[in-house]
């Protein structure tokens, strides 16, 4: 049975077969053929939601409200998360994401777990012949971001990215105005972003009794548990799990630089600055960082400090920002754009872009080829810091240049037995 075959036409009968394969249960729902305002389920996508603690749980609430998708499968470390959001949208929990990815009857999932496991599950996603919405940041590693974006492209699956502001007409406005050379030749891209926090306590504590704790560690390194460790904003700010928000909420801006701009791919890429690591506390991503460097021709600045991405050309500048547009010349804010003639696609809900896109095997606004291109900035910035050392990027060879030592934190060893393949 090929895969439109299933979402469309045997979606209920695949469930029903499918249950005999596994241990829990799964039944035909009371709005499974659908309602006046509900599509029955033939004609939704079917949907599995990994990670429902903290954002995920938001990403659940509004998959729900999308008309065109069905949650039927919920997976989290904690019980205590999975279960009372598998009850909320009718689906069925699990306590290990490969059983949910095992599913015939589930199209598509939306990851939304701590960084670490982002790009891991989406490998298995892909390779189960899932279409994926995965948080940001990408991955843990360039290595990570790199593969996640060939395997996406190789078995040409379905990737959005979860930087909503792709789907703010404030946004699209500023960089489309961008894109179609309102600031003239672009000269300089700055970007700021919200800083991120020391502290967390490294007293060993009592493992809660519904997380199963190996499973949340999963490929990083064991470590004995603490009252902030698993939870936000320890995974934040814990280099085994992340790289800090200079990719957790970087992720926003540097977006939004790639989105109005492909200056990153116009030649070589120069990143050299200085951040400060915390060496007392659980918490130990770069914070502090002021980064400097050239996108080919065009000067590049990252610091915290808001979060903003101003482009600033030969006719004057515009800055993107949450919600906002602004520009020096406000005339240009007031430009009618024919959606036709424009060069970014248009997008109002950043989940249902995901779900259309999916049912039409189309692009998604923000696809797996732009989230590594910014993904691959963020850890630049993270491996001039800890280098002390200017870092040259090849973005054709996709390569750091000229500095073994410091290739060396484009991969990371994987707690056995997890590997990413």
């Amino acid at each position: 049975m090929n895969r439109s075959q299933l979402t469309r036409r045997n979606v209920l009968k695949t469930s029903v077969a499918a249950a005999a394969s596994f241990a829990v249960p799964y039944a035909i729902t009371s709005n499974a053929l659908g309602t006046d305002t509900v599509p029955p389920a033939s004609d939704r996508l079917t949907v599995g939601c990994i990670g429902v603690g903290n954002r995920g749980r938001g990403l659940l609430r509004e998959m729900m409200h999308v008309e065109k998708a069905k949650i039927v499968g919920v997976s989290d470390c904690y019980q205590s998360r999975r279960e009372p959001m598998a009850k909320l949208c009718d689906a069925t929990a699990h306590a290990d994401f490969r059983e949910l990815l095992a599913r015939d009857d589930i199209d598509a999932v939306v990851v939304a777990t701590p960084d670490h496991w982002h790009v891991p599950i989406a490998l298995r996603a892909a390779a189960a012949g899932k279409d994926a919405y995965v948080e940001k940041p990408l991955g843990l590693t360039v290595e990570q971001t790199l593969l996640c974006r060939d395997t996406f492209n190789r078995a040409k699956r379905i990737f959005q990215y979860g930087t909503q502001q792709r789907s703010s007409q404030p946004c699209w406005l500023g960089c489309e105005l961008v894109r179609q050379g309102k600031v003239g030749t672009i000269r300089k891209i700055t970007v700021r972003a919200p800083n991120g926090s020391a502290g967390g306590s490294t007293e060993p504590a009592a493992i809660p009794e519904d997380l199963d704790y190996p499973m949340w560690i999963g490929p990083a390194p064991m470590k004995e548990y603490t009252v902030d460790r698993c939870k936000v904003p320890g995974t934040y700010h814990n280099y085994d799990y992340s790289i800090g928000y200079l990719g957790g909420w970087g992720a926003h801006p540097l977006d939004q630089m790639i989105w109005g701009s492909d200056a990153d791919l116009s030649g070589m890429i120069e990143i050299e600055g200085t951040g400060d690591i915390p060496t007392e506390g659980l918490y130990n991503t770069v914070i502090n960082w002021n980064m400097k460097g050239k996108l080919g021709e065009v000067d590049f600045e990252f610091t915290t400090g808001g979060d903003l991405t101003t482009f600033y050309g030969d006719e004057g500048w515009i800055s993107v920002r949450r919600g906002g547009v602004d520009a020096s010349d406000k005339s240009w804010l007031e430009t009618k754009i024919d959606p036709a003639d424009a060069k970014l696609k248009v997008s109002r809900r950043h989940m249902a872009d995901f779900v259309d896109s999916v049912l039409k095997r189309e692009s998604t606004v923000a696809p797996i080829n732009d989230a590594a291109r910014s993904d691959v900035i963020s850890h630049l910035c993270n491996i001039a810091v800890r280098t002390g050392r200017k870092i040259t990027w090849d973005p054709k060879k996709e390569t750091i240049v000229g500095d073994q030592d410091a290739c060396e934190h484009l991969h990371r060893d994987m707690r056995a037995p997890w590997t990413l393949s």
